[in-house]
């Protein structure tokens, strides 16, 4: 047989789903793995759905999506970060957000471009610009996880296209100060680059305001912004997420996704509407919650020896495991064949995660109580 696809061939499965199947073959497990939310979406939102199926909502919409979703996402984006996208030209509805940083690198990359991606950062950013022909440029962040302007200035060729940021990060959860987003705006300027933001967790923030990074000074005409409902509205299994950009940009995002997804699905579009329209309680209650979890879980980890900064944002924490000997494979492995406690290791994030584990708290608290105190043990037993 003729070889398959070399670039997909060489590129390895995602290190969180790995632990996560292992994880579901065993009995017991707490799992702290998969970032998903622990509600269910909310009543009203699933019965926007059932409504859509009843009213027979089970076509095609436009390639962009529903207008009166993209005007709704527009105006939310104005309302909270003063910042204005034309619904028509400048918001397409994605099937998630991963589908649309797909499109967005298969868009901005030529084959050779390069992508400057501060790390530790998602397991998909990576993949997403080498299956577009890409090369990503991975840039460490510091202890605290805050971007290191300078070397990612360093890191700047001639080949280099745009830069990757996410805030709130997966999976350090923490968040990137405005005046250091504006200095990555500014750089951007000056080097004639594109911004991709992936801003999933926006509303997933605690103890600082989220910066849109398109607000900034000069990064409106060249910010990329990647949103969706799967987290703040406990929608991950409805797929819809969005993207607003430049027109120039999104144009051409467009012509790839009708001839590949061609739209997301009618009834999602219909529910992820309602959310945005009547869901700020479900958002602040669920927000609050996760706020609760988060102190509870971060005081325990680092009672148990497990340093950990308590994250800003999004639901996960990024304790190190230094003290322990062990790199951080070696760890999440005997921690779930000890202890039946699922997590990831901090390494499949990128080489600044070695060290490190990746435990989302979207867990219930006795849940996470219970994880604690396994890990604890486990911790002393080494």
């Amino acid at each position: 047989m003729k070889p398959l696809n070399p670039i997909v061939a060489a590129c390895p499965p995602s290190g969180i789903r790995r632990f996560f199947d292992i994880a579901a073959t065993l009995e017991g497990v707490i799992s702290l793995g998969v970032g998903e939310p622990d509600y269910v979406t909310p009543w009203h939102v699933r019965e926007a759905g059932i409504y859509a199926l009843e009213q027979g909502f089970t076509t095609y919409t436009s390639n962009a999506g529903l207008p009166e979703l993209r005007q709704a996402i527009v105006s939310d984006l104005s309302r909270r970060y003063s910042v204005d996208f034309d619904f028509a030209a400048e918001c397409l509805i994605t099937s998630g957000v991963s589908q649309g940083l797909d499109l967005v690198m298969r868009t901005l990359l030529d084959v050779g471009d390069e992508v400057i991606i501060p790390e530790p950062c998602y397991v998909a950013y990576g993949p997403c610009v080498t299956f577009a022909g890409g090369t990503p440029v991975y840039v460490p962040s510091s202890p605290t996880f805050e971007l290191l302007i300078d070397e990612i200035e360093r890191a700047i060729t001639p080949r280099t296209k745009a830069i990757l940021v996410s805030s709130p990060s997966n999976p350090t959860g923490a968040i990137q100060p405005a005046s250091l987003l504006a200095e990555l705006a500014d750089l951007a300027v000056r080097h004639d680059l594109y911004l991709v933001s992936d801003e999933i967790y926006e509303r997933l923030s605690y103890d600082a305001p989220h910066t849109c990074v398109a607000s900034l000074p000069g990064a409106r005409d060249r910010t990329v912004v990647l949103g969706g409902f799967s987290k703040a509205h406990a929608m991950t299994g409805w797929r819809v997420g969005y993207i607003c950009a430049p027109a120039p940009i999104l144009e051409l995002v467009g012509r790839i996704h009708q001839y590949t997804m061609l739209c997301a699905p009618h009834v999602s579009q219909a529910a992820a509407l309602e959310g945005l329209r009547s869901g700020e309680s479900q958002v602040t209650e669920m927000v609050a919650d996760y706020d609760r979890r988060r102190r509870v879980f971060v005081k325990g980890l680092n009672e148990i020896g497990l340093t950990c900064h308590e994250p800003q944002g999004a639901f996960y924490a990024f304790p190190s495991i230094r003290t322990t000997g062990l790199d951080s494979e070696t760890f999440a492995a005997r921690l779930l064949e000890a202890e039946r406690v699922a997590v990831v290791p901090g390494s499949v994030f990128g080489p600044s995660g070695e060290g490190h584990i990746r435990c989302s708290y979207a867990t219930a608290l006795p849940l996470l109580d219970e994880a604690v105190r396994r890990m604890g043990r486990f911790v002393s037993s080494l």
